[in-house]
């Protein structure tokens, strides 16, 4: 397996190539799709081991635009003063229209959820429309949540991290280590490893994902975001692994947010609430 460094300081690129060997081990969720050459973003790129991994991961999020709908698993782990908690998540995502739902399982003994019922979660560029999302609303009501007044522009407030804002972090890397191949559900993906900057993905993303990630750029501790990602050979993005550090009232909080992308091209409908059907009331907090 060939390891591959590549850093981008002030757009000079240095390349340096180390031989070693070895197996990568990769867990994965069900995933659609197959293998086949050439990419899907019509770039006429003959193969994604072929191509330049900063620019690979530059043009990730165009890719998936580009295949429309999406389905997606997610899980988040947050670790905070030797406590752990993981969510999960399930639902479909359109690239194009940059909407999303998913339904998001808490763990047993989350607080300020009735019943641990799952949360129906509305993915908009801006906004975020959470459905049972805790004590004190009303049986059918919705909350919605202004994203750019986010600290963290969303990235892990709703136990998610859009499908589009990870992608469009990918943006930010500047220092990137390719690690070979290996396979998901049968798929062969190219693997990935590199940190990504905030700051510099919030500048270089999409308009509708920019105020988002600029939020996100100001709020967390760390502008460093270590990411693991793995592209088919399409240059589809099939799974994608961001590690957040952000500073609360209480200890640093580490959060582990992982995607899981398969059925490209599935058709995605997403029905906003109407306004009478949003709570505006106060939240009580488990």
């Amino acid at each position: 397996m060939a390891v591959q460094r590549y850093r981008d300081g002030g757009g000079a690129r240095a390349v340096r190539a180390l031989a070693v060997t070895g197996v990568i081990a990769v867990t994965a969720g069900c995933f659609g799709g197959d293998g086949a050459s050439g990419a899907g973003d019509g770039s006429g790129q003959r193969s994604v081991a072929a191509g330049r991994p900063l620019d690979l991961l530059d043009r990730a999020a165009g890719v998936l635009v580009a295949e429309g709908g999406a389905e997606t698993r997610t899980s988040m782990e947050t670790a905070a003063g030797g406590t752990r908690v993981t969510i999960r998540g399930q639902g479909v995502y359109d690239f194009r229209a940059q909407v999303g739902r998913i339904k998001v399982a808490l763990p047993e003994g989350a607080g300020g959820v009735d019943g641990h019922r799952p949360i129906t979660e509305l993915l908009t560029p801006g906004a975020l429309y959470m459905k049972n999302r805790g004590a004190g609303v009303p049986d059918g009501k919705w909350v919605r949540i202004d994203t750019t007044a986010l600290k963290d522009g969303n990235l892990v407030t709703g136990g998610v991290t859009d499908p589009m804002a990870a992608a469009e972090l990918l943006r930010g890397a500047s220092d990137v280590t390719y690690a070979g191949t290996t396979e998901l559900a049968g798929v062969t993906v190219h693997h990935y490893r590199g940190v990504a900057d905030l700051g510099r993905a919030a500048r270089a993303a999409s308009p509708r994902s920019r105020g988002a990630l600029g939020a996100a750029a100001k709020g967390f501790s760390k502008d460093a975001v270590p990411f693991d990602a793995y592209l088919d050979e399409d240059g589809r993005l099939r799974k994608v692994r961001h590690r957040f550090t952000f500073s609360s009232e209480g200890p640093e909080v580490s959060v582990v947010s992982t995607l899981l992308l398969y059925g490209f091209g599935v058709p995605v409908r997403v029905e906003l609430p109407d306004e009478d059907a949003i709570y505006t009331g106060r939240i009580r907090q488990g």
